[in-house]
């Protein structure tokens, strides 16, 4: 071997398949990517991460494979609060997630346990959602949430949704009717509530890092 040739760190892939019909969900720990794109290929609602330490694998896998959750000692933690966002990458419409800083799923104090999939988030019921209607949505059940549960700060990634249209700053007449009263109500929730604020998260490396893992599920 040539000097100073570098071996290449290993790395574990955790997955995670949906049960198809009456057959088991699959989920695992391998150790290529060749083992682990075999599994969720072409497999709707899919899940799938990579570690560098097989325990740090398991551990994902234990808390329920949450692209939120965050690989142990891989930043520091959030500040505390409720966190909103929404996305599309399952290819089943727009989905919305809200969570605390830890990543635990807490729609179910604002949404009706039957109306959330396996992964505790909740699908849109339009087929012609946007994204950013989500997202909207999203920010008015963690605003629900943080009234149940007296968290003061609600964190959410969308510049538009936080810094226009929750303050009536929006397009009435470009925008579906639907939107603008979800925008209005949100915003009058939030007048009415000057201690609650809602926070657009920085991309500092922090932050980052979770946008990424969100990234790979949205």
């Amino acid at each position: 071997m040539a000097s100073g040739s570098k071996s290449k760190k290993p790395k574990y892939y955790a997955y995670v398949v949906p049960a198809v019909g009456k057959g088991r969900i699959a989920r695992g720990v391998v150790d290529t990517w060749r083992q682990c794109e075999a599994v969720v290929s072409g497999r709707a609602g899919a899940r799938f991460r990579s570690f560098e330490r097989r325990e740090d694998a398991e551990a994902w896998l234990a808390a329920g494979a949450r692209y939120e959750a965050k690989p142990a000692g891989s930043f520091l933690p959030l500040a505390r609060g409720i966190y909103f966002d929404a996305g599309t990458g399952r290819g089943t419409g727009v989905e919305v997630s809200v969570t605390d800083e830890t990543g635990r799923n807490l729609l179910h104090k604002a949404v009706s346990r039957s109306e959330l999939n396996q992964f505790g988030k909740h699908l849109v019921d339009d087929p012609a959602a946007t994204n950013n209607y989500g997202e909207l949505l999203a920010l008015r059940y963690a605003m629900e949430i943080a009234r149940k549960t007296g968290v003061k700060n609600i964190f959410g990634d969308s510049r538009l949704v936080i810094d226009y249209w929750s303050k009536w700053r929006i397009k009435r007449n470009q925008l579906p009717k639907e939107t603008v009263t979800l925008a209005d109500d949100v915003a009058s929730a939030l007048k009415a509530r000057p201690d609650l604020k809602a926070l657009r998260q920085q991309q500092s490396a922090q932050t980052a890092a979770v946008s990424a893992a969100r990234a790979d599920f949205y």
